[in-house]
């Protein structure tokens, strides 16, 4: 894990489909400070690709130099192999939905999605009949003569949507676009959203804080931390194989401790904490990092991969005695806090259909080796 972020954010392509967009070395300032620093990345054509991360750490500012409403201090932006470092964004092959919408008032839906192509003096009839097919394909050709205000939040955003394919762009980049949505109306839109983008076969590039929104959404993720990319990869890599501590940290919910790790050959470890918790961790596909000894590292588990039991199991080699401090019912699971014998916290996930324990109660807390990850404590190396 000492290997730069430059490195390690790089996505090798993974198939054979030609690349719709290339950051190279995008850096951007404000006020000399970075706000994008040395972002590479590729997305492939047809893909649904989502840059996530916290407030502030950089991914609006990225999807608005792909757009053009930003410049960059250094680097380069390519959509479809062309240089568009200093394109304007209404000379790009790309159309963006924005979290508020953005929609014109005083202008019917239909007229609304019209907007661009009037613009760009598009025949009347061939106006017509693309009007007629982007409200089609967001289901909503029987509220083109209403105004915006006569509309729910979701139904605005169908009219945003169509307004942005209705010029068929190369790209659809979508900025926090269903922020703005209560949590019902968001997950219904999120599988519309999924649906739109099967047919179409278009490129979508989305930006969002929401970690299961990316996860549910995306064929690959960026995950972005000041600035920097820390990690793309598929939602399945990001979540189980995180290559940060933040990472692991912000991609769902997941114990990070602290330890000196001894290896025991290439693919197993013993991460033994300042109170003298000694754990084991095993890899079964990757050699682990390549990591000394006496180097400090944080090791991960996720609370859904740990099992309480009232006994010790049978030849676990990761189990701890601890007592059962809080038990929170979440509808589909139990969240549990257990306090180890040794002063570590663990945060646990049970299925409804787990065991019943009761608060205060004396409990084993265990994982298999293979479920831990070892992951450096050392801050990455950035370029």
């Amino acid at each position: 894990m000492s290997q730069s972020v430059k490195a390690a954010a790089v996505s090798p392509q993974t198939t054979d489909r030609p690349v719709d967009v290339a950051l190279r070395d995008i850096t951007k300032l404000y006020n000399g400070e970075p706000a994008v620093s040395g972002v590479n990345l590729e997305i492939e054509r047809g893909e649904f690709f989502s840059i996530l991360g916290p407030s502030g750490c950089g991914k609006t500012t990225t999807l608005r130099l792909i757009g053009g409403f930003e410049q960059p201090s250094s680097g380069d932006v390519f959509i479809r192999g062309d240089n568009m470092s200093r394109t304007p964004p209404y000379r790009r092959p790309v159309n963006t939905v924005f979290q508020s919408y953005a929609l014109f008032g005083h202008m019917t839906v239909a007229e609304n999605v019209a907007f661009g192509l009037k613009v760009k003096n598009c025949p009347a009839p061939e106006c017509e009949d693309r009007v007629r097919h982007a409200l089609h394909l967001v289901q909503m050709e029987r509220m083109s003569s209403r105004y915006p205000n006569q509309l729910s939040g979701g139904q605005q955003q169908r009219v945003a949507l169509a307004r942005a394919l209705v010029n068929r762009p190369a790209v659809l980049l979508l900025d926090e676009p269903l922020g703005a949505l209560d949590l019902k109306l968001r997950k219904e839109m999120q599988m519309e959203l999924s649906t739109l983008h099967r047919e179409l076969g278009l490129t979508f590039v989305m930006v969002t804080h929401d970690q299961e929104e990316a996860l549910s959404l995306s064929d690959r993720i960026a995950v972005m931390n000041q600035g920097y990319v820390e990690q793309i990869g598929s939602p399945r890599a990001i979540y189980d194989r995180p290559q940060t501590p933040f990472v692991a940290d912000f991609i769902g919910d997941t114990n990070l401790l602290q330890g000196q790790a001894k290896l025991e050959d290439d693919r197993s470890a013993i991460v033994t904490t300042s109170s003298g918790l000694c754990i084991v961790v095993e890899s079964s596909e990757d050699p682990l990092p390549g990591l000394s000894n006496d180097r400090s590292v944080m090791f991960s588990i996720r609370p859904e991969k740990i099992r309480l039991s009232l006994t010790p199991p049978d030849n676990m080699a990761n189990c701890f005695q601890g007592t059962l401090q809080q038990v929170m019912y979440l509808g589909t699971h139990q969240q549990c806090i257990v306090q180890l014998l040794s002063g570590e916290q663990l945060v646990v996930r049970q299925s409804e259909g787990g065991s019943s324990l009761s608060e205060s109660a004396p409990v084993y807390a265990s994982w298999l080796p293979q479920e831990g990850l070892m992951l450096s404590a050392a801050p990455v190396q950035r370029n």
